[in-house]
């Protein structure tokens, strides 16, 4: 009988994370191209009202698309500017490495790769980048986990292709990554081919590059583009297992934690469904290699056809991934009643359960449900996994001393961890943990910097004013001091 685990193993990764169009800017720089993140427009002059509302109610039209392809300014488009990671990086990394941080994950940006993304020959400025910014990680002691795609494609496969609708973008998607593994893979400890596949679903700009009022079926547009980006998502696990062998590579979703809103068997039946349809159908594809029969319902009820070529299926079930990754910050309530009070998550607007706190931006805080999560994940697939996001998105004061007391944000992180540690002890193979914007980066929904994740402070506000220095948060030494023991001095 295996002895019953009392907390987290000596190599347990302690970690955070970021993306290229939240942090890096360096916007047409080093020989990058235009991404489809770059196009994202804020007023910095909106209240947080007009913010909400903006990303809520059209968080993209035909119309921003024309007018942001026109502009070659950054005022209005806060992923050009980010957090100037691209220029200081080494400074950061220097503090993510006094942080004592383990595993750093962050996304390569396709088009400082291939700029117009159908390019025959890379940008040796981008790699160069890459190579010396994950070297600095290793100088530091931090393995690197490396999202091949965190929703910023070239813009260009948009334009001539129509993007993910297209099967042209699967071959160029392979020729990048066939790149990265080339030029990175002797730097890269952990390889993402895409970040929340099903955001696809919730934000089909993010996700697949669509713009909603452009198709005339919204939902078979989405569910076709999502069918060729498990394509090269197979396609691309099948060439890591070649080239580097013995290099983890998995699958990622953002995780929609799930229960009944009653004990009625309408609210249970409908809590199994909403479970499928938003998250295991994503995963169960990754990681059994197959399309799932209940989906065939789905498809029916809304007159869906996927377009399969022959040795789709075949190769979906050759090349499945080596652990899972998911995204955890809420949970919701699944109902057949009509009228149930909503409130914003990750990506959709939520059933409210009236159990749990919510946060400043009306996210529901609930440690227990990353319990549930790891458990059901590792009960049903048997495979590592690893906590990709996890984090609490406030408002912080700057102090004239340059000091940030965010206790709000310790609570949080503590209760997470602590709920974290009882599935290692229920005997989930979990292996890392990180902190979702561990240093304050463009908020992804609202574009805002107000929204800050960070445990480090960065002094740009909405419209990319401020010092863009960095403070440490009451946070950071919390973490540190997590970290150093392994998870248990959480006080």
């Amino acid at each position: 009988m295996t002895k019953l685990k009392a907390g987290f193993d000596d190599g347990f990764l302690w970690g955070g994370a970021i993306s290229c169009s939240q942090a890096d800017g360096g916007w047409k720089q080093g020989g990058k191209g235009t991404s489809t993140q770059d196009l994202r427009y804020l007023d910095p002059s909106w209240d947080h009202e007009q913010v909400e509302l903006k990303h809520h109610g059209n968080p993209f039209s035909r119309e921003e698309f024309e007018a942001a392809l026109a502009d070659e300014g950054t005022e209005f488009y806060p992923n050009r500017r980010g957090i100037d990671f691209y220029h200081r990086y080494k400074d950061d990394i220097e503090l993510f490495g006094e942080m004592s941080l383990k595993l750093f994950r962050t996304s390569i940006c396709w088009s400082r790769i291939f700029p117009n993304g159908d390019d025959l020959e890379p940008n040796r400025e981008g790699i160069e980048y890459y190579r010396s910014m994950f070297s600095e990680c290793h100088r530091h002691g931090i393995k690197v986990f490396a999202t091949i795609l965190h929703y910023d494609i070239p813009v260009n496969l948009v334009l001539k292709y129509g993007g993910w609708k297209s099967r042209e973008t699967i071959e160029f998607f392979v020729r990048y990554a066939e790149t990265l593994f080339s030029e990175l893979g002797d730097l890269v400890d952990f390889w993402l081919p895409f970040n929340e596949f099903n955001a696809g679903r919730f934000a089909p700009w993010d996700g697949v590059c669509l713009i909603p009022g452009d198709e005339e079926c919204t939902s078979q547009a989405v569910f076709q583009c999502l069918h060729h980006q498990f394509v090269a998502n197979a396609r691309v696990v099948e060439l890591c297992h070649r080239m580097l062998p013995g290099a983890p590579i998995g699958g990622m979703i953002a995780r929609f934690c799930t229960y009944p809103a009653t004990c009625k068997p309408e609210d249970n039946m409908q809590a199994l469904q909403d479970d499928q349809y938003s998250n295991w159908f994503y995963t169960d594809i990754m990681a059994r290699g197959e399309y799932p029969s209940y989906m065939n319902r789905y498809f029916d009820r809304f007159d869906i056809d996927i377009k399969m070529e022959d040795g789709d299926e075949e190769l979906l079930a050759a090349n499945t991934v080596d652990f899972l990754a998911f995204s955890y910050y809420f949970s919701q309530v699944s109902t057949t009643e009509q009228g149930w009070e909503k409130t914003a998550g990750n990506l959709v607007m939520a059933n409210k359960n009236p159990y749990l706190p919510t946060s400043e931006w009306g996210w529901q805080m609930d440690p227990v449900g990353l319990r549930v999560t790891l458990n059901q994940m590792y009960d049903r697939y048997g495979l590592p996994l690893y906590i990709a996001e996890n984090g609490l998105g406030t408002s912080d004061v700057l102090n004239e001393d340059g000091t940030v007391h965010d206790d709000y944000r310790i609570d949080y992180l503590r209760s997470h961890i602590e709920c974290l540690k009882e599935a290692v002890i229920d005997g989930v193979d979990v292996r890392g943990y990180m902190v979702w914007g561990f240093i304050d980066v463009v908020s992804c929904g609202p574009l805002t910097m107000d929204k800050r994740y960070g445990l480090i402070y960065v002094d740009y506000d909405n419209g990319g004013k401020g010092t863009g220095e960095r403070y440490r948060k009451d946070s950071f030494a919390w973490y540190k001091k997590c970290i150093e023991s392994n998870g248990e001095d959480l006080s």
